[in-house]
């Protein structure tokens, strides 16, 4: 007979109800390795290609940057390089893939993957980690939160699930009424102890429940889930009704309505007010915003005004002037998202900011743009990670064209490790060899 630990007899009377069918199946649940470095929350800042020489490095020293390129200077900000990690030099499986391809975020491209003969499905890395994090019981009122304008004129997005190309929120008012309509911010007051308490039992609860799953038959399998169902919605409605990021949770200025008949940008440094308050909130532990498409990009800057694809990308101009000043702008906003996470308590630890937990990826549908391929796939990976990134004094650059193994998709299994995940069934091209993060991108 199985015996239940003094942790299960301290959640009192409450988790024993919840519980009371499943009692009899419950061994210790395994835990993390003490040490273990990983982040709590991933945003994933995406973009179209570059043009790969105005985007290196210019000037390296071992794997130091000593100086960033014209379109990327932003990023070499006192306040932000450290915590920098610049990658390229990494194929996709199809490097012959362009514009529309799926392989960016899915590291699955247009030939056919199966195993046993079943074609798999294409799921970006966005919407894999947020299901894993439910499956482990991290239940957020938004599992994953999708923004980015003029997502709909015809274009494809990085986000994937089940083979069907993902569209984000485009209006910056629907974009607030999805994630702050429903809920009222906290003015730097903690939940009361009952919500607390009752919130604590329903964690342990969750996280017995998915132990004991792998371990029994398909009938108590569909049980369990049928009592997770049931569990999550309860989460989801705690949540809902008091949000637990203290001070760092700020429902930001509604948007007005006409905002969703401006051009992408600058509708899109809406979206990311709204996506550091979500995850400021815990309102969710995966977002994401996406700037245009595959297709299109219309700007609005004062200093800058044009679309993106045809007029900068393609425009025929041998200097790219457009291109590497829009490159900047990004770069720019890129820092500022690093800037403010840094300046946020994490909503779980005050002791933390919300740049300590987040792991920021900036990835790209494509390596070069100019001329359509995935030959050698850009990252740009960044935020504290939980410490789980190796860095470098002024920023560090690996160019991993020459590395064994050197499949971009290796890079996004290091986006599922530095969030806890270290099953990849289901993820990316089955028959990737090897099948595990990129050495070298982990601290020791």
């Amino acid at each position: 007979m199985n015996r239940l630990s003094r942790r299960h007899l301290t959640v009192g009377a409450g988790a024993g109800l919840l519980l009371a069918p499943f009692l009899s199946l419950i061994n210790e649940r395994p835990t993390r390795a003490a040490g273990t470095k990983q982040a709590k929350r991933l945003l994933l800042f995406c973009s179209m290609g570059t043009k790969p020489e105005i985007w290196t490095p210019t000037k390296v020293s071992g794997e130091s940057i000593v100086t960033f390129s014209a379109s990327t200077a932003a990023l070499g900000g006192a306040d932000v390089k450290d915590g920098l990690l610049l990658v390229e030099g990494m194929p996709s499986g199809n490097p012959s893939d362009n514009h529309g391809a799926p392989d960016a975020l899915t590291g699955m491209g247009n030939g056919y993957y199966a195993v046993n003969n079943v074609q798999q499905q294409l799921i970006s890395v966005d919407q894999f980690v947020a299901d894993q994090l439910v499956k482990a019981g991290v239940n957020r009122p938004i599992a994953s939160l999708l923004l980015g304008s003029e997502t709909g004129t015809g274009g494809k997005t990085q986000f994937y699930r089940a083979s069907k190309n993902l569209l984000p929120i485009a209006s910056p008012n629907s974009a607030f009424n999805t994630v702050f309509g429903n809920v009222t911010a906290s003015t730097g007051t903690t939940p009361d102890a009952a919500l607390k308490r009752r919130k604590s039992i329903l964690d342990l609860v969750s996280g017995e429940i998915n132990s004991v799953r792998a371990r029994v038959g398909t009938a108590e399998q569909a049980k369990l889930d049928s009592h997770l169902d049931s569990i999550r919605a309860l989460e989801n409605k705690l949540a809902q009704s008091s949000m637990t990021g203290g001070a760092s949770c700020k429902v930001p200025t509604k948007p007005s309505d006409s905002t969703s008949k401006s051009p992408a940008i600058p509708n899109d440094l809406l979206h990311m007010d709204i996506l550091v308050n979500a995850l400021a909130c815990d309102i969710t532990r995966v977002a994401a915003i996406h700037f245009g498409t595959d297709q299109a990009l219309q700007i609005d800057l004062p200093s800058l005004q044009g679309e993106q694809h045809n007029g900068f990308i393609h425009s025929g101009a041998p200097d790219f002037k457009n291109l590497i000043a829009f490159e900047a702008w990004l770069a720019q906003q890129f820092a500022a998202l690093i800037t403010t996470l840094k300046s946020k308590p994490d909503p779980n630890d005050a002791s933390l900011t919300l740049y300590d937990t987040t792991l920021v990826v900036w990835a790209r549908d494509m390596g070069d743009a100019v001329d359509h391929n995935m030959k050698s796939m850009r990252f740009v990976l960044g935020g504290g990670a939980g410490g789980y990134l190796k860095t470098a004094a002024g920023g560090r650059y690996l160019n991993l064209a020459s590395a064994s193994g050197n499949r971009h998709e290796r890079i996004l299994l290091n986006v599922c490790e530095a969030m806890g995940i270290t099953s990849y069934a289901g993820f990316g091209d089955p028959g990737l060899s090897p099948k595990t993060p990129m050495p070298g991108i982990a601290a020791s």
